[in-house]
């Protein structure tokens, strides 16, 4: 579906440029290929789908239910995203891609073509509320450096290994995912639902400046460094220039802004403690994002940073372990969410060598064993994400188990599912799909997961992808090992 696409009048020579963009055309688009998808084109996207064979980007099983019979799973318990127990004796219903009812065990439809679960757990398919897809399986050298078609390539390869981790669906809250959620929303490449932000908008010498102190002052946009004309970032100094980015990227179909409000562990300029776009340039993102039904959500770290977020309306914190308790407090008063990553400074976090990073990553580490802390406490809403950056995706079910030190196993899988499931709805309208994402409920998209693993006893079994013996997304099979 083309965002801005035109034909030439004929006998006139001006271009017309058509509604695709618009928001009546896109609700109705997303509709017909929701049908498109599930119908699997398996005539005329062969030829397609060929194209990226080659690459391994192809979707490894392109099966349908040919026979448009609906789906039912049987013989299973499961956990429906919300309540922090497991259902017995009920089946899971599937029609068109979702969840159209739980009848009792043995009371399904007889026309129903049937998965015998074997007593084993169902679970919503997992969702990852802090990802980035093009930069997730590549290097730093790579990202700033290479032809951006590589890293697209690079990226279409870990949105399959994405998905067959169980992680369905992703929040992406910074880089050009635009093309690659178009490509999976086709069945061109396997991968997650995309929620995509674009480019992260980040003031000049913000935590999203990724140019070189050699690159100053700044050029003309068409001397724009690599990662702005590659869609990594954008850099914005007042209130006008915020809105236009905030407004490119809207255009663009960001379901969702991202801003850089403070420094990084291992930004090279910007320090931890930053502060960065001051309440009136905030506020313009967020004043954008409003008028198109959805919401900012913001890089930052400290309490100052987080308190000016909150002030400025912005609905979601990315990352915030240093906030202090009455930051935390000020979080739950204004229904902010946060989105946590388990930065444990471990065997999985990044290596530093300078002593300045190493310091900030201890801080941040000691903070995130905190922020569980006070976000249960406080009944924060919060949701899980992993940040994975520069390699290191195959760890992205592994942080998941990580959570499980600070609460329950079941309180950690709805931190992944129903909760973040919460979080993509505040998208609205810019939501790219139609329906209920990390429950298992009436109505629900079917994004399922069937596990070989007792998922109220602990979440090992997530480390190994072969322990999740059925994919589905969508209501569209993806794996079956039963």
């Amino acid at each position: 579906m083309c965002t801005a696409c035109f034909e030439t009048l004929p006998g006139s020579g001006l271009m017309h440029f058509c509604h695709c963009g618009s928001p009546a055309t896109l609700t109705a688009m997303r509709r017909i290929e929701a049908d498109i998808s599930r119908r699997q084109m398996l005539g005329g996207m062969a030829a397609v789908i060929g194209m990226f064979a080659g690459f391994g980007l192809a979707p490894k099983e392109l099966r349908a239910q040919t026979t448009g019979a609906p789906l039912l799973l049987t013989n299973l318990r499961y956990f429906d995203g919300t309540t922090l127990r497991l259902h017995s004796g009920t089946d899971i219903l599937i029609e068109g891609g979702r969840i159209t009812g739980l009848p009792a065990a043995g009371q399904g439809p007889e026309a129903a073509e049937r998965i015998d679960c074997g007593g084993r757990t169902v679970i919503p398919g997992l969702i990852d509320s802090h990802w980035h897809t093009t930069l997730a399986s590549v290097s730093q050298m790579a990202a700033m450096t290479q032809d951006i078609g590589f890293l697209h390539l690079m990226a279409g390869k870990e949105a399959g290994a994405t998905l067959m981790r169980g992680f369905t669906t992703v929040r992406d809250v910074g880089g050009p995912a635009f093309g690659l959620q178009a490509a999976v929303d086709r069945g061109v490449v396997t991968g997650p639902r995309i929620f995509p932000a674009g480019a992260i908008i980040s003031q000049t010498s913000g935590h999203g400046d990724f140019r070189f102190q050699n690159a100053l002052p700044m050029m003309p946009v068409d001397q724009a460094d690599y990662a702005t004309k590659a869609g990594m970032s954008a850099l914005a100094d007042g209130v006008p220039e915020v809105l236009r980015r905030t407004r490119e990227q809207l255009m663009k179909g960001a379901s969702q802004i991202k801003i850089t409000a403070g420094g990084g562990v291992a930004s090279q300029y910007d320090p931890l403690e930053s502060l960065q776009f001051t309440l009136e340039e905030m506020r313009a993102a967020v004043d954008a994002a409003t008028d198109w039904g959805t919401y900012v959500c913001a890089h930052v770290y400290t309490s100052a940073g987080i308190q000016r977020c909150i002030k400025a309306g912005v609905k979601s914190i990315e990352h915030g372990q240093l906030a202090d308790e009455d930051t935390v407090r000020m979080m739950a008063d204004n229904g902010t969410w946060w989105s946590i990553q388990p930065f444990l400074a471990d065997e999985d976090a990044n290596k530093y060598t300078d002593p300045k990073a190493i310091a900030a990553q201890k801080m941040v580490a000691e903070g995130t064993m905190r922020a569980f802390e006070w976000a249960d406490k406080h009944k924060v809403n919060w949701s899980f994400g992993t940040d994975i950056l520069y390699g290191g995706g195959e760890t992205q079910a592994k942080q998941l188990t990580k959570l499980a030190r600070f609460m329950s196993p079941l309180a950690a899988l709805h931190r992944a599912t129903g909760a973040a499931g919460d979080l993509l709805a505040l998208s609205g309208a810019r939501a790219p799909y139609d329906g209920a994402l990390g429950v298992i409920a009436e109505g629900a998209l079917a994004d399922l997961l069937v596990i070989e693993g007792d998922a109220e006893a602990g979440l090992d079994w997530l480390a190994d992808s072969s322990n999740l013996r059925v994919i589905l997304k969508g209501g569209r099979m993806f794996k079956n090992t039963l």
